[in-house]
C-alpha cells in the first residue's frame, strides 16, 4: 500500500527526471500573485540578481545558492497574509504590492501609505479604530510580520534540501545596509551577501515594472548606503543602461532566459523524491495563507491516496493523485484573505473571485511541462459529475477517476475542518452529505471507497488500541 509519508516508496524514473529549477521557477509564479506582484516577478528578480552576481564575479557555489534564493525568496509570503489583511482591513495582495513601492523608513512616506491602504472602503470611524490597532501594535507589529515571513521561507527552503546559504539569504531578504531593516536589524556585512543581493534585486524589479529601467536605477541610487550595499548598487550601475538585458527581463516569458544562469556543475535534477518534496513544500505555502486551512492540502492528499488504495488504482496513478492533492489549492494564493477568512456569507462578487482559484491552479501548474496529468487532476477539484461545477463545467464522462476521487477528498476534508462560518462536522454527517450528493455532484463509487477507507482506518485504530491495552495488562502481571 502507498504511504504518502514514506517518500522512498516512490520509484525513481531516471528517464523522467526534469530540472529542479524548471519546477520551482514555474511555481514561483504562485508566490508572485501572493505578493501582489506582476507575473514573473521572482523570475525577473533572478535575472537581475544573477547579473549583479556576475558583475561581482561570485564563485559557482555561491551563484547556485543565490539562484534558488532569488527564485524562492517569497516562500514565506503566505504566512503573513492573514495578519496583513486583519491589520489593514484590506486586500492583503494590494497592501503588499503598494508596500513594495514605499520607503517605509521615512515617516512621511509611511503616513501616506497608511492613509491610502488602511480600511480603504471603511467609514471614518472604522479607519480611526484601525489606527488604534496599529498604535497598540507599536513598532514590534510590522517587525513580527516580516519575521514570520522570512523565518517561514527559510525553513521551507531547508525542507526542500537547498543549501543553508539559500535559506540565510531568504531570512535576510528585508534587512537593510544601515541596520534599519527587518526582522533583526542587521547592519552592513552582518547581512549575508546573497541576502543583500536579493534585497536589491527584488526592489529593482518592482520599480522596473512600475517605471522602467530609469526608475529602477533612480531608486537604487537614492537608497545606496541606506537600504542597499553601495558596492552592489555600483555593480547594478554597470548594466543599468543595457537595453538588451531589459528587453529580456521585460519580455512576455522571462523564464525562458533563466535556465542558462544556473551553474552547470551545480544543476539539480528532480527525481520522484524531489518532486514530492516540492509538492509538500508548496502545500505548506498554500495552507499558511489562511488559519482556517491549516494542513488542508496534506489532509486532502492523505484521503485521496486512501480512496485510491481502496479502488486498487496502480502506483503511478496514486503518485499523481498524491501530488495533485498537495497542489490542488495552489490557486488560492491568488485570492484575497478578505474572502478566504470572511466569517459571513460571500457576496456574489466575492464568490466569483473565489471560484477563480482552480483556474489559477491550472495556469500555475501548466507551466511545468511534465505535470500535464497532475494539472488535469488538480485543476478539476471543484467540478461536478453533472457538469455544473467550476471552473470549466466538465461532465462526468470527461472526468477521470483520479479527478473524481480528488473532488470527494476535498469536500470530505473541508467539511471535517472548522471554518470561519461553521464548526467542523462529524464523520457521520460528512458521509451523509456526500451520500446525498452521490450521482449528481460527486462520484458514488468514490464516496463508497471513502467510507471503506475510513472504516479500515477505524479498524486499524481499534486493533492498535487493543494491542496497547494488552501490552499494559502484560506489563502489570
Amino acid at each position: 500500500m502507498f504511504d504518502p509519508h514514506t517518500l522512498s516508496d516512490l520509484e525513481t524514473d531516471a528517464t523522467g527526471q526534469i530540472r529542479f529549477s524548471e519546477v520551482v521557477s514555474a511555481l514561483s509564479y504562485a508566490l508572485d500573485i501572493t505578493e501582489g506582484q506582476p507575473e514573473g516577478h521572482a523570475v525577473r528578480t533572478c535575472l537581475i540578481g544573477m547579473r549583479i552576481a556576475d558583475e561581482l564575479g561570485l564563485p559557482a557555489a555561491d551563484l547556485s545558492a543565490l539562484y534558488y534564493a532569488l527564485l524562492l525568496k517569497d516562500l514565506g509570503c503566505s504566512s503573513n497574509a492573514a495578519r496583513m489583511c486583519y491589520l489593514f482591513g484590506a486586500d492583503d495582495r494590494k497592501v503588499k504590492r503598494n508596500l513594495k513601492t514605499v520607503n517605509w523608513t521615512k515617516l512621511s512616506d509611511t503616513v501616506q501609505f497608511m492613509n491610502r491602504n488602511v480600511m480603504p472602503d471603511g467609514t471614518a470611524m472604522q479607519r480611526a479604530l484601525r489606527a488604534v490597532v496599529f498604535a497598540l501594535e507599536g513598532p514590534k507589529g510590522p517587525n513580527k510580520i516580516v519575521q514570520v515571513r522570512c523565518e517561514r521561507g527559510a525553513a521551507i527552503a531547508r525542507k526542500l534540501g537547498l543549501p543553508e546559504a539559500t535559506a540565510t539569504a531568504i531570512l535576510h531578504l528585508d534587512e537593510h545596509w544601515d541596520g534599519k531593516g527587518h526582522p533583526h536589524g542587521l547592519p552592513g556585512e552582518e547581512i549575508s551577501l546573497l541576502g543583500r543581493i536579493a534585497c536589491l534585486a527584488q526592489t529593482i524589479d518592482v520599480f522596473f515594472c512600475t517605471g522602467g529601467p530609469q526608475a529602477a536605477w533612480q531608486t537604487a541610487s537614492d537608497r545606496r548606503g541606506t537600504w542597499f550595499d553601495p558596492n552592489l548598487v555600483d555593480a547594478f550601475g554597470a548594466f543599468a543602461d543595457d537595453t538588451a538585458f531589459w528587453s529580456r527581463a521585460g519580455s512576455e516569458n522571462p523564464r525562458a532566459f533563466i535556465a542558462d544562469l544556473e551553474p552547470d556543475e551545480f544543476v539539480q535534477m528532480a527525481d520522484d523524491k524531489t518532486l514530492d518534496r516540492i509538492a509538500l513544500a508548496f502545500a505548506q505555502v498554500v495552507d499558511a495563507k489562511s488559519p482556517w486551512t491549516f494542513r488542508h492540502s496534506d489532509g486532502v492528499a492523505r484521503i485521496a491516496v486512501g480512496i485510491a488504495n481502496v479502488l486498487g488504482l496502480p502506483q503511478e496513478s496514486i503518485t499523481r493523485i498524491f501530488r495533485a492533492g498537495l497542489l490542488h489549492d495552489i490557486g488560492k494564493l491568488g485570492v484575497s484573505n478578505l474572502i478566504l477568512d470572511k466569517p459571513g456569507k460571500l457576496t456574489d462578487e466575492e464568490f466569483v473571485e473565489l471560484r477563480r482559484h482552480p483556474d489559477f491552479t491550472q495556469q500555475i501548474l501548466s507551466r511545468i511541462a511534465s505535470f500535464g496529468e497532475i494539472t488535469a487532476i488538480a485543476a478539476t477539484h471543484h467540478e461536478r459529475i453533472d457538469g455544473r461545477g467550476y471552473h470549466r463545467g466538465i461532465p462526468a464522462g470527461e472526468l477521470p477517476i483520479e479527478a473524481r476521487l480528488l473532488v470527494v477528498s476535498d469536500i470530505c476534508e473541508a467539511l471535517s475542518a472548522k471554518r470561519p462560518y461553521r464548526d467542523e462536522l462529524p464523520r457521520e454527517k460528512v458521509h451523509a452529505i456526500l451520500t446525498k450528493d452521490a450521482g449528481s455532484a460527486v462520484c458514488p463509487e468514490c464516496v463508497e471507497a471513502l467510507k471503506e477507507y475510513h472504516e479500515r482506518g477505524d479498524i486499524i485504530s481499534r486493533v492498535n488500541d487493543q494491542l496497547t491495552a494488552l501490552d499494559e495488562v502484560l506489563a502489570s502481571v
